[in-house]
Protein backbone atom coordinates (compact mmCIF):
# COMPACT_ATOMS: atom_id res chain seq x y z
CA UNK A 1 0.00 0.00 0.00
CA UNK A 2 1.50 3.30 -1.08
CA UNK A 3 1.32 6.54 0.80
CA UNK A 4 -0.92 9.27 -0.46
CA UNK A 5 0.34 12.06 -2.62
CA UNK A 6 2.34 12.24 -5.84
CA UNK A 7 3.95 9.24 -7.45
CA UNK A 8 4.82 7.88 -10.90
CA UNK A 9 3.14 5.04 -12.77
CA UNK A 10 5.60 2.20 -13.31
CA UNK A 11 7.33 2.52 -16.66
CA UNK A 12 6.11 6.08 -17.17
CA UNK A 13 7.26 9.58 -16.32
CA UNK A 14 3.70 10.74 -15.71
CA UNK A 15 2.99 11.62 -12.08
CA UNK A 16 -0.21 10.37 -10.52
CA UNK A 17 -1.84 12.54 -7.89
CA UNK A 18 -4.31 11.01 -5.49
CA UNK A 19 -7.12 12.57 -3.58
CA UNK A 20 -7.18 12.67 0.24
CA UNK A 21 -9.69 9.79 0.39
CA UNK A 22 -8.00 7.48 -2.09
CA UNK A 23 -5.08 5.07 -1.93
CA UNK A 24 -3.07 3.36 -4.63
CA UNK A 25 -2.51 -0.39 -4.65
CA UNK A 26 0.34 -1.87 -6.70
CA UNK A 27 -0.45 -5.41 -7.79
CA UNK A 28 2.06 -5.94 -10.61
CA UNK A 29 5.35 -4.41 -11.78
CA UNK A 30 4.14 -2.94 -15.07
CA UNK A 31 1.33 -0.91 -16.52
CA UNK A 32 -0.09 -2.32 -19.76
CA UNK A 33 -1.79 -0.25 -22.42
CA UNK A 34 -5.23 -1.39 -23.47
CA UNK A 35 -6.18 0.01 -26.86
CA UNK A 36 -8.48 -2.57 -28.33
CA UNK A 37 -9.51 -6.17 -28.53
CA UNK A 38 -8.40 -8.55 -27.33
CA UNK A 39 -8.33 -6.80 -23.97
CA UNK A 40 -4.94 -6.40 -22.37
CA UNK A 41 -4.30 -7.67 -18.85
CA UNK A 42 -5.21 -5.28 -16.06
CA UNK A 43 -2.52 -2.81 -15.13
CA UNK A 44 -1.19 -2.17 -11.65
CA UNK A 45 -3.25 0.96 -11.07
CA UNK A 46 -6.15 0.41 -8.68
CA UNK A 47 -7.91 3.26 -6.94
CA UNK A 48 -9.48 2.35 -3.61
CA UNK A 49 -12.10 4.91 -2.75
CA UNK A 50 -13.61 6.01 0.51
CA UNK A 51 -16.61 4.20 2.11
CA UNK A 52 -19.03 6.78 0.72
CA UNK A 53 -17.70 6.21 -2.78
CA UNK A 54 -17.99 2.45 -2.29
CA UNK A 55 -21.63 2.90 -1.33
CA UNK A 56 -22.23 4.88 -4.49
CA UNK A 57 -20.48 2.14 -6.48
CA UNK A 58 -22.78 -0.50 -5.01
CA UNK A 59 -25.82 1.57 -5.95
CA UNK A 60 -24.55 1.64 -9.52
CA UNK A 61 -25.09 -2.13 -9.69
CA UNK A 62 -28.85 -1.61 -9.58
CA UNK A 63 -28.82 1.08 -12.24
CA UNK A 64 -25.85 0.02 -14.37
CA UNK A 65 -27.76 -2.34 -16.63
CA UNK A 66 -31.20 -0.74 -16.88
CA UNK A 67 -31.08 2.76 -15.37
CA UNK A 68 -34.37 4.61 -15.14
CA UNK A 69 -35.74 3.35 -18.48
CA UNK A 70 -37.89 0.48 -17.06
CA UNK A 71 -39.54 2.79 -14.52
CA UNK A 72 -40.26 5.42 -17.17
CA UNK A 73 -41.64 2.74 -19.50
CA UNK A 74 -43.95 1.32 -16.84
CA UNK A 75 -45.14 4.81 -15.83
CA UNK A 76 -45.86 5.79 -19.43
CA UNK A 77 -47.68 2.51 -20.06
CA UNK A 78 -49.94 3.07 -17.05
CA UNK A 79 -50.60 6.66 -18.16
CA UNK A 80 -51.54 5.65 -21.72
CA UNK A 81 -53.58 2.71 -20.47
CA UNK A 82 -55.58 4.97 -18.18
CA UNK A 83 -56.13 7.49 -20.99
CA UNK A 84 -57.08 4.75 -23.46
CA UNK A 85 -59.77 3.49 -21.11
CA UNK A 86 -61.10 6.98 -20.37
CA UNK A 87 -64.82 6.38 -20.13
CA UNK A 88 -64.56 3.08 -22.04
CA UNK A 89 -63.83 -0.58 -21.15
CA UNK A 90 -60.73 -2.40 -22.43
CA UNK A 91 -60.77 -2.89 -26.20
CA UNK A 92 -58.47 -3.40 -29.17
CA UNK A 93 -58.47 0.36 -29.60
CA UNK A 94 -56.98 0.70 -26.12
CA UNK A 95 -54.29 -1.85 -27.00
CA UNK A 96 -53.45 0.07 -30.18
CA UNK A 97 -53.23 3.31 -28.21
CA UNK A 98 -50.84 1.75 -25.74
CA UNK A 99 -48.58 0.10 -28.33
CA UNK A 100 -48.38 3.08 -30.70
CA UNK A 101 -47.78 5.56 -27.88
CA UNK A 102 -44.96 3.56 -26.29
CA UNK A 103 -43.27 2.90 -29.64
CA UNK A 104 -43.38 6.61 -30.44
CA UNK A 105 -41.95 7.53 -27.04
CA UNK A 106 -39.11 5.09 -27.60
CA UNK A 107 -38.44 6.30 -31.15
CA UNK A 108 -38.27 9.90 -29.88
CA UNK A 109 -35.54 8.94 -27.40
CA UNK A 110 -37.50 9.37 -24.19
CA UNK A 111 -36.11 6.12 -22.75
CA UNK A 112 -32.47 6.97 -23.35
CA UNK A 113 -30.30 7.65 -20.32
CA UNK A 114 -30.01 11.40 -19.81
CA UNK A 115 -28.05 13.57 -17.44
CA UNK A 116 -30.25 16.63 -17.76
CA UNK A 117 -33.94 16.02 -17.02
CA UNK A 118 -36.46 18.64 -18.13
CA UNK A 119 -40.20 18.00 -18.29
CA UNK A 120 -40.74 21.20 -20.28
CA UNK A 121 -38.28 19.99 -22.94
CA UNK A 122 -40.16 16.68 -23.12
CA UNK A 123 -43.70 18.08 -23.47
CA UNK A 124 -43.59 18.47 -27.31
CA UNK A 125 -42.53 14.83 -27.67
CA UNK A 126 -45.10 13.69 -25.12
CA UNK A 127 -47.75 15.56 -27.09
CA UNK A 128 -46.67 13.92 -30.35
CA UNK A 129 -46.71 10.48 -28.72
CA UNK A 130 -50.21 11.13 -27.41
CA UNK A 131 -51.42 12.11 -30.90
CA UNK A 132 -49.91 8.97 -32.46
CA UNK A 133 -51.33 6.72 -29.73
CA UNK A 134 -54.82 8.17 -29.85
CA UNK A 135 -54.83 8.17 -33.65
CA UNK A 136 -53.94 4.50 -33.70
CA UNK A 137 -56.74 3.82 -31.23
CA UNK A 138 -59.28 5.69 -33.38
CA UNK A 139 -58.19 3.83 -36.52
CA UNK A 140 -58.62 0.46 -34.80
CA UNK A 141 -61.96 1.54 -33.38
CA UNK A 142 -63.17 2.56 -36.84
CA UNK A 143 -61.93 -0.68 -38.40
CA UNK A 144 -63.71 -2.76 -35.77
CA UNK A 145 -66.93 -0.78 -36.11
CA UNK A 146 -66.75 0.40 -32.53
CA UNK A 147 -68.61 3.57 -31.71
CA UNK A 148 -66.39 6.62 -31.53
CA UNK A 149 -66.57 10.35 -32.01
CA UNK A 150 -64.22 13.24 -32.63
CA UNK A 151 -65.02 14.76 -29.24
CA UNK A 152 -64.21 11.45 -27.53
CA UNK A 153 -60.91 11.31 -29.42
CA UNK A 154 -59.94 14.84 -28.37
CA UNK A 155 -60.87 14.04 -24.78
CA UNK A 156 -58.68 10.93 -24.78
CA UNK A 157 -55.82 12.88 -26.38
CA UNK A 158 -55.88 15.51 -23.64
CA UNK A 159 -56.22 12.79 -21.00
CA UNK A 160 -53.19 10.96 -22.41
CA UNK A 161 -51.06 14.13 -22.47
CA UNK A 162 -52.10 15.06 -18.93
CA UNK A 163 -51.42 11.55 -17.63
CA UNK A 164 -47.98 11.41 -19.28
CA UNK A 165 -47.02 14.84 -17.91
CA UNK A 166 -48.13 13.97 -14.37
CA UNK A 167 -46.38 10.60 -14.38
CA UNK A 168 -43.16 12.00 -15.87
CA UNK A 169 -43.15 14.88 -13.37
CA UNK A 170 -43.39 12.47 -10.46
CA UNK A 171 -40.72 10.13 -11.86
CA UNK A 172 -38.30 12.99 -12.58
CA UNK A 173 -38.70 14.30 -9.04
CA UNK A 174 -38.02 10.81 -7.70
CA UNK A 175 -35.01 10.33 -9.98
CA UNK A 176 -33.44 13.66 -9.01
CA UNK A 177 -33.92 12.82 -5.34
CA UNK A 178 -32.34 9.41 -5.89
CA UNK A 179 -29.34 10.99 -7.58
CA UNK A 180 -28.85 13.64 -4.92
CA UNK A 181 -29.23 11.14 -2.07
CA UNK A 182 -26.58 8.85 -3.60
CA UNK A 183 -28.82 5.91 -4.45
CA UNK A 184 -28.83 6.29 -8.25
CA UNK A 185 -25.32 7.45 -9.11
CA UNK A 186 -22.65 6.43 -11.59
CA UNK A 187 -18.87 6.66 -11.45
CA UNK A 188 -17.37 8.77 -14.23
CA UNK A 189 -13.88 9.07 -15.70
CA UNK A 190 -12.83 12.28 -17.46
CA UNK A 191 -10.33 11.96 -20.31
CA UNK A 192 -8.66 15.33 -20.70
CA UNK A 193 -7.40 17.39 -17.77
CA UNK A 194 -7.77 20.74 -19.47
CA UNK A 195 -10.01 23.69 -18.77
CA UNK A 196 -13.14 22.03 -20.20
CA UNK A 197 -12.54 18.81 -18.27
CA UNK A 198 -11.98 20.73 -15.04
CA UNK A 199 -15.12 22.79 -15.64
CA UNK A 200 -17.19 19.64 -16.17
CA UNK A 201 -15.78 17.96 -13.08
CA UNK A 202 -16.58 20.97 -10.90
CA UNK A 203 -20.12 21.06 -12.30
CA UNK A 204 -20.75 17.36 -11.73
CA UNK A 205 -19.50 17.56 -8.14
CA UNK A 206 -21.41 20.73 -7.29
CA UNK A 207 -24.69 19.73 -8.94
CA UNK A 208 -25.51 16.22 -7.83
CA UNK A 209 -28.74 16.03 -9.82
CA UNK A 210 -26.65 14.88 -12.80
CA UNK A 211 -25.93 11.65 -10.93
CA UNK A 212 -22.25 11.35 -11.84
CA UNK A 213 -19.25 11.03 -9.49
CA UNK A 214 -15.97 11.88 -11.29
CA UNK A 215 -13.26 9.63 -9.84
CA UNK A 216 -10.40 11.26 -11.73
CA UNK A 217 -8.69 12.28 -14.96
CA UNK A 218 -6.62 10.58 -17.62
CA UNK A 219 -4.24 12.76 -19.57
CA UNK A 220 -0.62 12.54 -20.68
CA UNK A 221 -0.22 16.33 -20.65
CA UNK A 222 -2.58 18.13 -18.22
CA UNK A 223 -3.09 21.69 -19.36
CA UNK A 224 -2.86 23.25 -15.92
CA UNK A 225 0.02 24.96 -14.16
CA UNK A 226 -0.02 22.60 -11.19
CA UNK A 227 -1.69 19.15 -11.22
CA UNK A 228 -2.61 19.73 -7.58
CA UNK A 229 -5.17 22.25 -8.85
CA UNK A 230 -7.21 19.47 -10.42
CA UNK A 231 -10.54 18.81 -8.64
CA UNK A 232 -10.01 15.04 -8.98
CA UNK A 233 -6.89 12.82 -9.02
CA UNK A 234 -4.84 12.25 -12.16
CA UNK A 235 -5.02 8.48 -12.53
CA UNK A 236 -2.62 8.06 -15.43
CA UNK A 237 -2.45 8.56 -19.18
CA UNK A 238 -4.94 7.59 -21.84
CA UNK A 239 -3.03 4.30 -22.24
CA UNK A 240 -4.53 3.22 -18.90
CA UNK A 241 -8.15 3.71 -19.89
CA UNK A 242 -9.05 0.01 -20.09
CA UNK A 243 -7.58 -0.96 -16.74
CA UNK A 244 -8.88 2.13 -14.90
CA UNK A 245 -12.42 1.62 -16.25
CA UNK A 246 -12.49 -2.07 -15.33
CA UNK A 247 -10.84 -1.88 -11.93
CA UNK A 248 -12.84 1.11 -10.72
CA UNK A 249 -16.20 0.03 -12.18
CA UNK A 250 -16.50 3.17 -14.27
CA UNK A 251 -19.87 3.36 -16.04
CA UNK A 252 -19.47 6.75 -17.76
CA UNK A 253 -16.47 8.03 -19.71
CA UNK A 254 -16.38 11.72 -20.67
CA UNK A 255 -13.91 12.84 -23.34
CA UNK A 256 -13.11 16.51 -22.86
CA UNK A 257 -10.39 17.62 -25.29
CA UNK A 258 -7.65 15.17 -24.29
CA UNK A 259 -4.07 15.97 -25.32
CA UNK A 260 -3.81 13.24 -27.95
CA UNK A 261 -4.51 13.13 -31.69
CA UNK A 262 -8.06 12.33 -32.71
CA UNK A 263 -6.81 9.34 -34.70
CA UNK A 264 -5.50 7.78 -31.47
CA UNK A 265 -8.60 8.87 -29.57
CA UNK A 266 -10.65 6.53 -31.80
CA UNK A 267 -8.75 3.56 -30.35
CA UNK A 268 -9.38 4.80 -26.81
CA UNK A 269 -13.12 5.13 -27.44
CA UNK A 270 -13.28 1.67 -29.01
CA UNK A 271 -11.59 0.26 -25.92
CA UNK A 272 -14.29 1.84 -23.77
CA UNK A 273 -16.97 0.55 -26.12
CA UNK A 274 -15.90 -3.04 -25.37
CA UNK A 275 -16.32 -2.34 -21.66
CA UNK A 276 -19.55 -1.86 -19.72
CA UNK A 277 -19.59 1.91 -19.90
CA UNK A 278 -21.29 4.68 -21.83
CA UNK A 279 -19.25 7.31 -23.62
CA UNK A 280 -19.86 11.06 -23.84
CA UNK A 281 -17.67 13.58 -25.62
CA UNK A 282 -17.52 17.35 -25.77
CA UNK A 283 -17.86 18.37 -29.46
CA UNK A 284 -15.31 20.66 -31.03
CA UNK A 285 -16.44 24.30 -31.14
CA UNK A 286 -19.02 23.34 -28.53
CA UNK A 287 -19.91 26.99 -27.98
CA UNK A 288 -21.55 26.89 -31.44
CA UNK A 289 -23.13 23.47 -31.02
CA UNK A 290 -26.90 23.21 -31.33
CA UNK A 291 -28.94 21.24 -28.84
CA UNK A 292 -30.88 18.15 -29.91
CA UNK A 293 -32.22 14.98 -28.35
CA UNK A 294 -28.85 13.26 -28.96
CA UNK A 295 -27.02 15.96 -26.98
CA UNK A 296 -27.00 16.26 -23.20
CA UNK A 297 -26.09 19.40 -21.29
CA UNK A 298 -24.05 19.94 -18.12
CA UNK A 299 -24.14 23.57 -17.01
CA UNK A 300 -23.80 24.92 -20.53
CA UNK A 301 -21.33 22.32 -21.83
CA UNK A 302 -22.92 20.01 -24.44
CA UNK A 303 -22.14 16.29 -24.20
CA UNK A 304 -22.79 14.05 -27.16
CA UNK A 305 -23.51 10.46 -26.22
CA UNK A 306 -21.95 7.93 -28.54
CA UNK A 307 -24.24 5.24 -29.88
CA UNK A 308 -23.98 2.19 -27.64
CA UNK A 309 -21.91 -0.59 -29.18
CA UNK A 310 -24.13 -3.00 -31.08
CA UNK A 311 -22.88 -6.05 -29.17
CA UNK A 312 -24.30 -4.53 -25.96
CA UNK A 313 -27.85 -4.27 -27.33
CA UNK A 314 -30.84 -6.59 -27.34
CA UNK A 315 -30.77 -6.59 -31.14
CA UNK A 316 -27.35 -8.22 -31.04
CA UNK A 317 -28.82 -11.16 -29.13
CA UNK A 318 -31.51 -11.39 -31.81
CA UNK A 319 -28.70 -11.53 -34.38
CA UNK A 320 -27.43 -14.72 -32.73
CA UNK A 321 -30.95 -16.15 -32.68
CA UNK A 322 -31.26 -15.39 -36.40
CA UNK A 323 -27.88 -17.05 -37.02
CA UNK A 324 -29.02 -20.26 -35.32
CA UNK A 325 -32.41 -20.40 -37.04
CA UNK A 326 -31.15 -19.56 -40.55
CA UNK A 327 -28.00 -21.72 -40.44
CA UNK A 328 -29.85 -24.71 -38.95
CA UNK A 329 -32.65 -24.46 -41.48
CA UNK A 330 -30.21 -23.95 -44.37
CA UNK A 331 -28.15 -27.00 -43.38
CA UNK A 332 -31.29 -29.13 -43.55
CA UNK A 333 -32.71 -27.67 -46.77
CA UNK A 334 -29.36 -27.54 -48.58
CA UNK A 335 -28.18 -30.98 -47.48
CA UNK A 336 -28.97 -32.55 -50.91
CA UNK A 337 -26.99 -29.80 -52.67
CA UNK A 338 -24.11 -30.18 -50.21
CA UNK A 339 -24.12 -33.95 -50.74
CA UNK A 340 -23.86 -33.48 -54.52
CA UNK A 341 -21.00 -30.98 -54.03
CA UNK A 342 -19.18 -33.43 -51.76
CA UNK A 343 -19.55 -36.25 -54.29
CA UNK A 344 -18.26 -34.03 -57.12
CA UNK A 345 -15.25 -32.91 -55.06
CA UNK A 346 -14.50 -36.53 -54.11
CA UNK A 347 -14.61 -37.69 -57.73
CA UNK A 348 -12.43 -34.85 -59.01
CA UNK A 349 -9.83 -34.64 -56.26
CA UNK A 350 -10.00 -37.75 -54.12
CA UNK A 351 -10.36 -37.89 -50.31
CA UNK A 352 -10.59 -34.92 -47.95
CA UNK A 353 -13.75 -33.37 -49.29
CA UNK A 354 -13.71 -30.66 -46.61
CA UNK A 355 -10.93 -28.11 -46.41
CA UNK A 356 -10.17 -27.08 -42.82
CA UNK A 357 -8.17 -23.94 -42.16
CA UNK A 358 -7.31 -21.93 -39.06
CA UNK A 359 -8.82 -18.45 -39.13
CA UNK A 360 -8.96 -15.52 -36.69
CA UNK A 361 -12.36 -14.53 -35.32
CA UNK A 362 -13.90 -12.68 -32.39
CA UNK A 363 -11.38 -11.01 -30.05
CA UNK A 364 -8.48 -12.50 -32.02
CA UNK A 365 -9.37 -16.09 -31.11
CA UNK A 366 -8.67 -18.74 -33.75
CA UNK A 367 -11.10 -21.37 -34.99
CA UNK A 368 -11.21 -24.01 -37.71
CA UNK A 369 -13.16 -22.76 -40.74
CA UNK A 370 -14.74 -25.26 -43.11
CA UNK A 371 -15.04 -25.11 -46.91
CA UNK A 372 -15.48 -27.57 -49.74
CA UNK A 373 -12.01 -28.27 -51.13
CA UNK A 374 -11.54 -26.64 -54.52
CA UNK A 375 -7.82 -27.46 -54.88
CA UNK A 376 -5.09 -29.30 -52.98
CA UNK A 377 -2.25 -27.20 -51.50
CA UNK A 378 1.14 -28.87 -51.73
CA UNK A 379 1.92 -28.36 -48.02
CA UNK A 380 0.16 -27.23 -44.84
CA UNK A 381 2.53 -24.24 -44.72
CA UNK A 382 1.34 -23.16 -48.16
CA UNK A 383 -2.25 -23.34 -46.98
CA UNK A 384 -1.53 -21.02 -44.05
CA UNK A 385 0.85 -18.49 -45.66
CA UNK A 386 0.14 -18.28 -49.42
CA UNK A 387 -2.36 -15.76 -50.70
CA UNK A 388 -5.19 -17.28 -52.73
CA UNK A 389 -4.66 -16.99 -56.47
CA UNK A 390 -7.83 -16.54 -58.48
CA UNK A 391 -6.71 -18.42 -61.61
CA UNK A 392 -4.58 -21.11 -59.96
CA UNK A 393 -3.99 -23.91 -62.47
CA UNK A 394 -4.57 -26.54 -59.77
CA UNK A 395 -8.24 -25.56 -59.50
CA UNK A 396 -10.30 -28.10 -61.47
CA UNK A 397 -13.62 -27.60 -63.17
CA UNK A 398 -15.58 -28.61 -60.07
CA UNK A 399 -13.49 -26.37 -57.84
CA UNK A 400 -13.86 -23.44 -60.21
CA UNK A 401 -17.63 -23.94 -60.31
CA UNK A 402 -17.80 -24.06 -56.53
CA UNK A 403 -15.80 -20.86 -56.24
CA UNK A 404 -17.75 -19.05 -58.94
CA UNK A 405 -21.09 -19.84 -57.32
CA UNK A 406 -19.74 -19.55 -53.73
CA UNK A 407 -21.04 -23.07 -53.05
CA UNK A 408 -17.68 -23.90 -51.49
CA UNK A 409 -18.70 -21.67 -48.55
CA UNK A 410 -21.75 -23.75 -47.58
CA UNK A 411 -19.97 -25.82 -44.87
CA UNK A 412 -19.43 -22.56 -42.99
CA UNK A 413 -23.08 -22.76 -42.02
CA UNK A 414 -21.85 -25.29 -39.46
CA UNK A 415 -19.36 -22.71 -38.16
CA UNK A 416 -22.29 -20.31 -37.77
CA UNK A 417 -24.43 -22.87 -35.96
CA UNK A 418 -21.63 -23.65 -33.48
CA UNK A 419 -21.00 -19.94 -32.80
CA UNK A 420 -17.53 -19.59 -34.35
CA UNK A 421 -18.95 -17.36 -37.09
CA UNK A 422 -22.02 -15.32 -37.94
CA UNK A 423 -23.99 -15.11 -41.16
CA UNK A 424 -22.85 -11.49 -41.58
CA UNK A 425 -19.58 -10.01 -40.39
CA UNK A 426 -16.00 -9.30 -41.46
CA UNK A 427 -14.49 -12.18 -43.40
CA UNK A 428 -11.97 -14.12 -41.25
CA UNK A 429 -8.33 -14.23 -42.24
CA UNK A 430 -5.46 -16.61 -41.50
CA UNK A 431 -3.22 -15.83 -38.47
CA UNK A 432 -0.17 -15.28 -40.67
CA UNK A 433 -1.88 -12.54 -42.65
CA UNK A 434 -3.58 -11.06 -39.59
CA UNK A 435 -0.14 -10.46 -38.05
CA UNK A 436 1.07 -8.88 -41.27
CA UNK A 437 -1.99 -6.72 -41.90
CA UNK A 438 -2.17 -5.59 -38.26
CA UNK A 439 1.28 -4.05 -38.61
CA UNK A 440 0.54 -2.45 -41.97
CA UNK A 441 -3.13 -1.42 -41.91
CA UNK A 442 -4.46 1.05 -39.30
CA UNK A 443 -7.18 -0.45 -37.06
CA UNK A 444 -7.18 -3.76 -38.87
CA UNK A 445 -7.62 -5.63 -35.56
CA UNK A 446 -10.71 -3.56 -34.78
CA UNK A 447 -12.51 -5.89 -37.19
CA UNK A 448 -12.26 -8.58 -34.51
CA UNK A 449 -14.71 -6.79 -32.23
CA UNK A 450 -17.52 -8.92 -33.68
CA UNK A 451 -17.68 -12.53 -34.94
CA UNK A 452 -16.43 -13.23 -38.45
CA UNK A 453 -19.08 -13.75 -41.11
CA UNK A 454 -19.81 -15.81 -44.21
CA UNK A 455 -20.59 -12.58 -46.02
CA UNK A 456 -20.17 -8.93 -45.10
CA UNK A 457 -20.46 -5.28 -46.07
CA UNK A 458 -17.05 -5.33 -47.74
CA UNK A 459 -17.86 -8.48 -49.74
CA UNK A 460 -21.10 -7.18 -51.25
CA UNK A 461 -19.18 -4.04 -52.26
CA UNK A 462 -16.84 -6.25 -54.35
CA UNK A 463 -13.95 -6.11 -51.86
CA UNK A 464 -12.92 -9.75 -52.19
CA UNK A 465 -9.83 -11.57 -53.38
CA UNK A 466 -7.02 -9.31 -54.57
CA UNK A 467 -8.49 -6.03 -53.38
CA UNK A 468 -7.29 -3.36 -50.97
CA UNK A 469 -6.96 -4.70 -47.41
CA UNK A 470 -7.09 -1.16 -46.00
CA UNK A 471 -10.37 -0.52 -47.81
CA UNK A 472 -11.78 -3.81 -46.56
CA UNK A 473 -10.89 -2.88 -42.97
CA UNK A 474 -12.52 0.52 -43.48
CA UNK A 475 -15.75 -1.08 -44.72
CA UNK A 476 -15.74 -3.71 -41.95
CA UNK A 477 -15.29 -1.15 -39.18
CA UNK A 478 -17.96 1.06 -40.75
CA UNK A 479 -20.33 -1.92 -40.65
CA UNK A 480 -19.57 -2.54 -36.97
CA UNK A 481 -20.06 1.09 -35.95
CA UNK A 482 -23.39 1.38 -37.79
CA UNK A 483 -24.72 -2.15 -37.34
CA UNK A 484 -28.42 -2.92 -37.23
CA UNK A 485 -30.40 -6.12 -37.61
CA UNK A 486 -32.01 -4.79 -40.78
CA UNK A 487 -28.58 -4.06 -42.24
CA UNK A 488 -27.71 -7.74 -41.78
CA UNK A 489 -30.88 -8.75 -43.59
CA UNK A 490 -30.09 -6.32 -46.41
CA UNK A 491 -26.57 -7.76 -46.77
CA UNK A 492 -27.96 -11.32 -46.87
CA UNK A 493 -30.45 -10.35 -49.59
CA UNK A 494 -27.76 -8.69 -51.68
CA UNK A 495 -25.48 -11.70 -51.17
CA UNK A 496 -28.24 -14.04 -52.37
CA UNK A 497 -28.73 -11.84 -55.44
CA UNK A 498 -25.00 -11.95 -56.16
CA UNK A 499 -24.80 -15.74 -55.76
CA UNK A 500 -27.80 -16.44 -57.98
CA UNK A 501 -26.45 -13.93 -60.47
CA UNK A 502 -23.18 -15.93 -60.56
CA UNK A 503 -21.14 -12.90 -59.45
CA UNK A 504 -19.19 -14.71 -56.74
CA UNK A 505 -15.54 -15.55 -56.87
Amino acid sequence: MRALGSRHVHGSDTPVFTSPNATIVDSSPTTTANLGPPAAPPSSLVVTTSPSAKSASRSVGVWRRWGAAPYLFIGDALALLAAGQFGEPWSWATAATLAAGLLTLSALGLYQARLHLSLLDDIPRLFLSSIVGMSAGLVVAAASADAFSVSAGVTRLLAALAALVVVRFGLYVLLRHSRQSGWARHTALVIGAGHVGIRLTHALRNYREYGLDPIGFLDSDPRVDRPSELPAPLLGTWHDVGSVVEQNHVSRVIVAFASLPESELVDVLRTCARLECDIYYVPRLFELHNTSREVDDVRGVPLVRLRRSPYRSLSWRLKRVMDIIVSGTALVLLSPVMALCAIAVRIEGGPRVLFRQERVGLDGRTFEMLKFRSMCPTTESESQTNWTIKDDERVGRVGRLLRTTSLDEMPQLWNVLTGDMSLVGPRPERPHFVSHFSAEVPRYTSRHRVPAGITGWAQINRLRGDTSIAERALYDNYYIENWSLWWDIKILLRTAAAVFGRRGE
